[in-house]
């Protein structure tokens, strides 16, 4: 919970001095990233560590998704820049903060970071290559893109057969 609360104000106070504005999206993008920079720390650190390490996340999530915005990478409801990014940076900030079962950097155990990198250089690689074969399976079974008219028409009449809303009802 500290986690979220620290990403969710963080994310918030970021989007406001961004954009002028701060939004529930954003809020509940925080919230997210918070959680998901937690989950390799939980158990390991203090819950005022928890705060600064939600605060982190959502500053690099925040930026890691104006980054996606400003190219053509199609990354559905921000999943990598938020989960992604967020698990990456939790796993690294773990070996910084924690102080159980080993201490971290900040208790002088500068080599627990370089554990954390290891972890996490060797998910990416892991997520990398399977994430590779399992495409290649489905572009060669049933395609990896429906047609440009499929997209257009709507993939819930395309695919499914039925309209998933029925706006002009209401």
């Amino acid at each position: 919970q500290s986690a979220a609360a620290g990403a969710a104000l963080t994310w918030m106070i970021v989007e406001r001095l961004h954009h002028k504005k701060a939004t529930s999206v954003g809020f509940a993008s925080g919230i997210v990233a918070g959680l998901v920079a937690i989950t390799p720390c939980a158990g390991h650190v203090v819950p005022v560590n928890a705060l600064i390490i939600g605060a982190i996340a959502s500053v690099v999530c925040y930026i890691a998704v104006q980054l996606k915005n400003r190219t053509k990478i199609d990354d559905s409801l921000d999943a990598f820049a938020v989960h992604g990014v967020g698990g990456i940076v939790g796993a690294l900030l773990a070996g910084v903060f924690c102080f159980q079962p080993v201490a971290g950097l900040l208790q002088g155990n500068v080599a627990q970071l370089g554990v954390q990198a290891l972890g996490v250089a060797v998910s990416i690689v892991w997520c990398a290559v399977g994430t590779l074969i399992i495409a290649m399976i489905v572009k060669v079974t049933v395609g990896l893109r429906v047609a440009d008219q499929q997209e257009k028409d709507g993939l819930d009449i395309a695919i499914h057969g039925e309209r998933g809303y029925h706006l002009d009802q209401a």
